[in-house]
């Protein structure tokens, strides 16, 4: 398998062009076979949970929660989905004319990526100032509790306890969607500059070739770590037992049951109308 295509520039050296399209199908297969391990795993080796805990603690807060707790308010929701719609179109114009499907594409692609960078900025500017921006990064004390994980995932009898609004898988998944996104979107900009749109004057000689082969090389590895982050998400998104998040993702809210089942009242608080507090 290439990972790599070269070719030649004006002057016959040898340059990179972008990155080998066996790549893309080693992700897909790597998202294929994750999804069945995991769920091989989820029924055959199920990890020990210890018990106990602040039983009374827990029956006070329970006493204080809402019947419906708020997890994803409207806005939140609207970005997600249209940012999904986004990615999932930037994939099938990106990668379908590579495995055969010839189709006009390369207006469809743009325009799209133009809209999960304008998705990707205003959740910037949404998480940082309306949302609790640190819920979802990684902090200190996850790194405690991935050890205990850990700990549980090798069959020792940890309390691993509940976690916040985000467990840490979540967290990472975020970071890696995060950083992925970041430098598609950079790239996708840059490579704009080679084609004809109403948004930035082309420019083929903003790099030099080898440079521009590095622009295409990046963009391709960020846009299929994304082809087997997105076979993920959508494995875990269908899970039986991750529905209930699913559909707080659809119509905002979970129910008390969960939240009290999956989360600790102490790390992700909520008031009395189930909105964050």
């Amino acid at each position: 398998m290439e990972l790599f295509q070269y070719g030649t520039d004006p002057w016959g050296q040898e340059i990179l062009i972008r990155l080998g399209w066996g790549v893309l199908y080693a992700a897909f297969c790597g998202g294929l076979i994750f999804a069945l391990f995991h769920a091989v795993y989820a029924v055959v080796w199920k990890p020990k949970v210890a018990g106990g805990g602040d039983v009374a603690g827990a029956e006070v807060a329970a006493a204080k929660v809402p019947e419906k707790i708020v997890r994803h308010n409207g806005a939140a929701r609207m970005f997600h989905w249209v940012m999904a719609a986004s990615m999932l179109t930037l994939l099938a114009t990106g990668f379908l004319p590579i495995v055969g499907l010839e189709f006009a594409w390369l207006n469809i692609h743009w325009i799209a990526g133009v809209v999960l960078i304008l998705c990707i900025l205003y959740h910037i500017v949404h998480a940082s100032f309306f949302l609790d921006f640190w819920s979802i990064w990684i902090l200190p004390r996850d790194l405690k509790e991935a050890v205990q994980r850990t700990k549980r995932q090798l069959g020792q009898a940890v309390d691993v306890g509940k976690h916040g609004k985000y467990p840490l898988d979540h967290k990472l998944y975020h970071l890696a969607v995060t950083v992925s996104g970041l430098v598609v979107s950079v790239t996708g900009v840059l490579m704009m500059m080679r084609i004809d749109n109403p948004l930035l004057a082309r420019n083929d000689e903003f790099f030099t070739g080898a440079d521009w082969g590095l622009v295409y090389t990046v963009h391709g590895f960020s846009a299929v770590l994304f082809v087997f982050l997105t076979i993920t998400h959508i494995y875990f998104a269908i899970r039986p037992d991750k529905l209930w998040m699913t559909k707080g993702m659809i119509f905002g809210w979970v129910s008390k049951e969960n939240y009290l089942a999956h989360h600790d009242p102490k790390k992700w608080v909520v008031t009395d109308d189930g909105t964050k507090g």
